[in-house]
């Protein structure tokens, strides 16, 4: 079965934003709340020595994900054909048992609807052989999307193509974190332990 996931060239990466903004004009997300954050690292006390970059996060789609296996009315699931992780929101009861279970803090609870909601690769787009919004959006093409289980997938290219040592994953607590990230150490310092 495929494995969906977003990779995201931090070398390239300008802060711009874009990724933030298609993301929540393609999915209609409420002011106050992120499917997809941009946040800024800057590493070092001034030049030569001072290192900027920029991580936009989301969903990282994981293998083993807690938040699924958590949810008391099968609200957070996998879907069955393409694997990803998606929330059906009339199931939602607004527990956020899903919030506590995500070690990354990509879940968000919208007050007015006690639903949570959280990025789910614009599935409403790749299910149509599109791709998400907020790589087809971004302007500096620092945005992957594929299969990571597809060699030919633009994932897999994109992490192919990379130095080995400039492959990064968020921090894996059992959950398998599928999404990557490329840094180099002349961009800045990866700030998670692996």
């Amino acid at each position: 079965m495929p494995h969906y996931a977003i990779a995201v060239n931090l070398n390239l990466c300008t802060g711009c934003m874009s990724c933030e903004v298609a993301c929540k004009q393609e999915n209609d997300v409420p002011l106050g709340v992120y499917w997809n954050r941009v946040q800024r690292f800057m590493q070092g006390d001034a030049y030569p020595d001072f290192k900027q970059f920029w991580l936009p996060t989301m969903c990282q789609q994981c293998q083993e994900a807690p938040c699924v296996e958590v949810c008391p009315v099968g609200a957070s699931y996998r879907d069955g054909d393409d694997n990803t992780v998606l929330i059906d929101e009339d199931k939602c009861i607004g527990c956020q048992a899903c919030i506590s279970a995500c070690p990354y803090g990509v879940r968000t609870y919208v007050e007015d609807t006690n639903k949570v909601v959280k990025c789910e690769l614009c599935h409403q787009l790749t299910t149509q052989g599109d791709k998400p919004a907020c790589v087809k959006n971004c302007p500096a093409g620092c945005r992957f999307y594929g299969d990571a289980d597809d060699p030919d997938s633009d994932f897999s290219k994109a992490i192919a193509n990379a130095d080995a040592d400039s492959v990064h994953q968020f921090p894996d607590s059992g959950n398998k974190p599928t999404s990557a990230y490329i840094l180099s150490d002349r961009i800045g310092d990866w700030p998670y332990e692996g």
